[in-house]
């Protein structure tokens, strides 16, 4: 294998999801300077959502129009855009225009629906381009994508974004001159070490080198010998001698396989039955519903009472725990069903525990305690290592199914992406079910 295809792969998968991660870091920035303020989130889910035209456009070609979309043209569209719209935030994001009355953050709010779009897309386009390459770079990419989520909360925290200092503030009981006094510990913002222009420009430039990896990807020749099983038209495969010795080489990739298996569904190779699809779907889209969506929605509400250094120490490690599952995957690439499941369990067992502290802010269980901030720390770098792992899998999985399984794999990220946002909106956005916790004054009995 190519050293260079690999960094390539995972240069272009760390282009997949980084304006949008890097945005959502970087709001304790924004938000004191525009007029949306805490309530940009809620703004956010819905853009996000709506980007999901995107992928559905691309699916619906795919599904009734095969090979008539020019699937290399649309990532060339697609992370060209996200380079030009996150260059563009870096100058308009405060810009402000009157609707309705009222001002409002048009421009920050259209360029975050292209960045979403962007994003949204490269599920059902990305994944399916990795098919050009051999499978041990597909788990390369998703340690890329996994960096889309990690580099940017690195820079942010050198930015020192949300950084808090508990210092004392002293308040009287009463007014009067020899009246006692309490103290109290208040919240303090650090101010950032650069600007968030200064990060724009710098998602904008993570952009643009996922263009340059995709480029060299298509031409050079050292990509072009790593190539295993012909040229793809618009991601249909050409028949060719090339496509039989595709078939004859698949068992040498996983020699468990039998070579003469008889068909059991119309699904791919037709290596598993219809309930074995529908079974490997539908974990997949609820791992990516608590892992993209439910989980990251509460990440604040399980955290913020054990200490603003326990929620940001949970925010990297879980960022960190990503691309280490893709990397663990790489050199474990079990694909046995039951251990999905088992995995599965326990990560969303984990969920579960990570949920019930953010029900339970402002006081959730050992919150007066060290153990308390140390277990829920561990809790989510667990839940997302075994998570991110079985979404690993499960494209190691489809990626032996063919480009067709790719897609669908994109499609059902985003459905249960998508369903998770819509759960998770009105609870946390419209009814306020959740309380925050204050990261210097959490009293509980």
């Amino acid at each position: 294998m190519s050293l260079l295809t690999h960094l390539l792969a995972c240069l272009f998968g760390m282009g997949s999801w980084v304006s949008i991660n890097g945005l959502f870091v970087e709001l304790p920035l924004i938000v004191p300077h525009i007029p949306e303020g805490w309530y940009l989130p809620a703004y956010l889910s819905v853009i996000i959502q709506m980007a999901n035209i995107g992928p559905l456009v691309v699916t619906l070609m795919h599904r009734f129009r095969p090979g008539a979309l020019n699937e290399t043209a649309v990532i060339y569209v697609i992370v060209s855009l996200g380079a030009v719209a996150t260059f563009l935030l870096g100058f308009f994001w405060k810009e402000t225009v009157v609707v309705a009355g009222a001002p409002h953050s048009v421009a920050l709010l259209v360029l975050t629906f292209f960045l979403a779009a962007v994003d949204c897309t490269s599920s059902v386009t990305f994944l399916p381009f990795t098919m050009r390459l051999r499978p041990q770079y597909l788990t390369t990419y998703y340690i890329g994508e996994g960096l889309s989520g990690l580099l940017p909360a690195l820079v942010a925290l050198i930015q020192g974004v949300g950084v808090v200092q508990c210092i004392n503030s002293t308040q009287p009981l009463n007014h009067t001159v020899n009246s006692s006094s309490t103290f109290d510990l208040q919240a303090q913002y650090q101010q950032a070490n650069f600007s968030a222009e200064v990060f724009f420009f710098f998602l904008s430039a993570m952009m643009l080198l996922c263009l340059v990896a995709f480029l060299l990807l298509n031409y050079h020749p050292a990509v072009a010998r790593e190539h295993p099983n012909g040229e793809y038209a618009n991601g249909v495969k050409e028949k060719s001698h090339r496509n039989r010795k595709w078939v004859e080489e698949k068992p040498m990739i996983d020699s468990c396989r039998p070579t003469n298996q008889k068909r059991r569904s119309s699904f791919g190779t037709g290596t598993y039955s219809w309930l074995q699809v529908f079974y490997i779907f539908v974990i997949l889209a609820w791992v990516n519903a608590l892992s993209n969506a439910v989980l990251p929605s509460v990440q604040s509400y399980s955290c913020m009472p054990y200490g603003n250094n326990a929620y940001h120490l949970s925010a990297t490690m879980a960022a960190v725990s990503n691309p280490l599952a893709c990397f663990i995957a790489m050199f474990l690439p079990i694909r046995s069903l039951l251990l999905m499941g088992a995995l599965t369990v326990v990560g969303s067992g984990i969920g579960a525990y990570i949920m019930g502290m953010a029900v339970l802010s402002p006081c959730p269980l050992l919150v007066n305690d060290t153990s308390g901030g140390a277990i829920i720390v561990l809790a989510w770098i667990i839940f997302i290592l075994t998570l991110s792992y079985v979404k690993v899998i499960i494209g190691v999985i489809l990626r032996d199914e063919g480009h067709s399984a790719l897609v669908w794999c994109g499609a059902v990220v985003q459905i249960g992406s998508l369903l998770g946002a819509v759960t998770m909106f009105p609870v946390v956005s419209v009814y306020s079910y959740f309380s925050s916790g204050d990261p210097c004054n959490t009293k509980c009995p």
